[in-house]
C-alpha cells in the first residue's frame, strides 16, 4: 500500500504561484504514476496532471497546459506541482493520488478510478 500526503496549498493572488508536494511512502516501489486532482464543493473530481514513472510521460488537462508543471523526485519518494500564473478559476482542494496499474494509453491517467491512494486534499484559493 502506497500513503501519499498533500501539502504547500494556501491563498495566493490573482497571477501568483504556488508548488504542491506530494509525499509517498510505503511500498512506493510498486508506483506506477501520480496524479493531481482537484475538486471543487458539488462538482466532480476534475483531472489537472499526471506523472509516470516509466519514461516520465507528463500529461496536462487543457485547462492548465502551460501554466503548470509536474514533476518528481524519485530520490525523495516527491511529486511536486508548480502552478503558475494562477486564476480564480483554480481555486479548489487539489488532491494527490498514486497507482501501481501501468497502461498504454494516457488517457487512463486522467480519470479518478484509476488511481488507488488518496491523500486528504490541500485547500488553494486564488483571489482575484
Amino acid at each position: 500500500q502506497v500513503r501519499v500526503v498533500e501539502s504547500g496549498g494556501g491563498l495566493v493572488q490573482a497571477g501568483g504561484s504556488l508548488r504542491l508536494s506530494c509525499a509517498a511512502s510505503g511500498r512506493t516501489f510498486t508506483t506506477a504514476a501520480v496524479g493531481w486532482f482537484r475538486q471543487v464543493p458539488g462538482n466532480e473530481r476534475e483531472f489537472v496532471a499526471a506523472l509516470t514513472r516509466r519514461g516520465g510521460n507528463t500529461y496536462y488537462a487543457d485547462s492548465v497546459k502551460g501554466r503548470f508543471d509536474i514533476s518528481g523526485d524519485g530520490d525523495k519518494n516527491t511529486v511536486f506541482l508548480q502552478m503558475n500564473n494562477l486564476s480564480p478559476e483554480d481555486t479548489a482542494v487539489y488532491y494527490c493520488a498514486a497507482t501501481s496499474l501501468n497502461y498504454p494509453v494516457g488517457s487512463y491517467y486522467q480519470t479518478p478510478r484509476t488511481y488507488n491512494s488518496w491523500g486528504q486534499g490541500t485547500q488553494v484559493t486564488v483571489s482575484s
